[in-house]
Formats: C-alpha cells, sequence, structure tokens
C-alpha cells in the first residue's frame, strides 16, 4: 500500500497538466463534429495527445484505415521504445497481464518519473498511472461538455491549446540545440508544402504527418549525427 500510495502522490502533477490539455482535445473533438461520449472513449482507450488529435481529422473521414494505421505507428512508436527499456528496471512481480498494463499506461511523462526508480514495482506503478489516466479522461469530459455551452470564437481559441502543449515542449530543447531547432524547422517546412502545394494538399493529414516526422528525423540523423561515447572519447 505504501508503494501504491507513493506512486499516486508522484501522478498528482502529471494528472494536473493532463486535466488541462485533455480539457483542450475534447473541446476540439465536440468542434469537429464528435460526441462528448466519443471524445471521452477515444481518451479512455488511446491516452496520447499526439495520437488522438492526428486520428481526429482521419476519423470525421470514414474508410482511411492505411492512413490511421501509419499515422498513428509514427507518433506512437516511441511509447514502445519507452515500454522496452522501462521493462528492464521493472520487478519480478511485473508478470502476465501487468506488462500489457505498463504498455498500455505509458506516455512520457510517466516514463520520465517511473524510470527515477532503481526497480519499478507493480504497485508503484499502479498508483502513478492512476490520476493521469482520471485526469486525462475528466479532462476530454470536462472539455466537451463546455464545448457545448461556450461561444464559437473562446470554442477556437481553446482548441489552440493543446498546439501550445507541443510548442512548450519543444521550444526549450530547440533554444539550446540547432540540430532540433533545424529539425522542427524542416518539419514545418514540409508542413507547410503539405498544407499549400497543390497535389501533395490532397493527401491525408495522417500519412503527411507522418511522412513529416520521419522525413525530418532522417534528415536530422544525417545533418547532426550523434557521436557515440568511443568516439567523444577518443
Amino acid at each position: 500500500m505504501k508503494l501504491f500510495l507513493r506512486g499516486l502522490r508522484s501522478g498528482i502533477p502529471i494528472g494536473l497538466g493532463y486535466l488541462s490539455v485533455s480539457f483542450s482535445f475534447g473541446i476540439m473533438a465536440l468542434s469537429m463534429g464528435f460526441t462528448w461520449w466519443q471524445a471521452v472513449i477515444i481518451s479512455m482507450t488511446t491516452v496520447t495527445s499526439a495520437g488522438q488529435l492526428a486520428a481526429l481529422d482521419i476519423m470525421i473521414h470514414p474508410a482511411q484505415y492505411a492512413a490511421m494505421l501509419i499515422s498513428q505507428l509514427t507518433v506512437n512508436v516511441r511509447y514502445s521504445f519507452m515500454s522496452i527499456s522501462l521493462s528492464q528496471k521493472v520487478s519480478d512481480k511485473f508478470t502476465g497481464i501487468k506488462r500489457w498494463l505498463l504498455g498500455f499506461f505509458m506516455t512520457d511523462e510517466i516514463f520520465a518519473v517511473a524510470a527515477a526508480e532503481d526497480e519499478v514495482d507493480p504497485k508503484f506503478f499502479a498508483g502513478l498511472s492512476v490520476i493521469p489516466y482520471i485526469g486525462w479522461t475528466l479532462g476530454t469530459l470536462l472539455g466537451a461538455l463546455v464545448g457545448n455551452v461556450l461561444p464559437a470564437i473562446v470554442l477556437s481559441a481553446l482548441c489552440l491549446a493543446i498546439y501550445g502543449m507541443f510548442l512548450a515542449i519543444v521550444a526549450p530543447v530547440a533554444r539550446k540545440s540547432r540540430a532540433v531547432l533545424a529539425v522542427v524547422g524542416i518539419a514545418g517546412l514540409l508542413h507547410c508544402a503539405f498544407y499549400f502545394i497543390p497535389g501533395l494538399n490532397q493527401i491525408s493529414s495522417g500519412i503527411s504527418i507522418s511522412i513529416c516526422a520521419i522525413v525530418a528525423a532522417v534528415l536530422g540523423a544525417l545533418l547532426f549525427p550523434v557521436k557515440d561515447q568511443e568516439e567523444v572519447a577518443a
């Protein structure tokens, strides 16, 4: 119980952050034609801000299954690597369905907190995941319900908040690293090309996001290779 409560306390700041971000997602989903309960189900079964945002535009255009698959794999593949990394630190009690739940609840923030542990116990991880999951779901519900009563101009303004979250993540790192700034710039220019250039703007948003992410990452790796420890020591 002590481990669960410690995880619960560690998850409170994450849950509060998710509450505000998912509030914007709920509003955005409502503005795109989803009902409040559909938005809540998406958040309850997905728990990924970037993945849900990328999926919204695809979901309102039926039968784009390939675009959905490619975009979600591209956006969310990092969670697989986080889960694999964290699996090296979990205790022997993490067996069976507990490992599946570890992968389901994996987010950037939960991974960062759990990775700081010398050994991750299932009770600690369960406590760590509870508040963020509730915050993400509750925020979506509140955003979707409030979206029914707020004026359209206010809804448009609040929809920008979720993009502000991504800027808040990228901007501090981009200020310190030319490589990150260049990769962000390349991705931005590519996205502008897919938005404005005739022909390219006919490609679905899910596919275009995937192409921008992959191309920018590959160019970043080629232009700004990271030296391994042996090269640094030499």
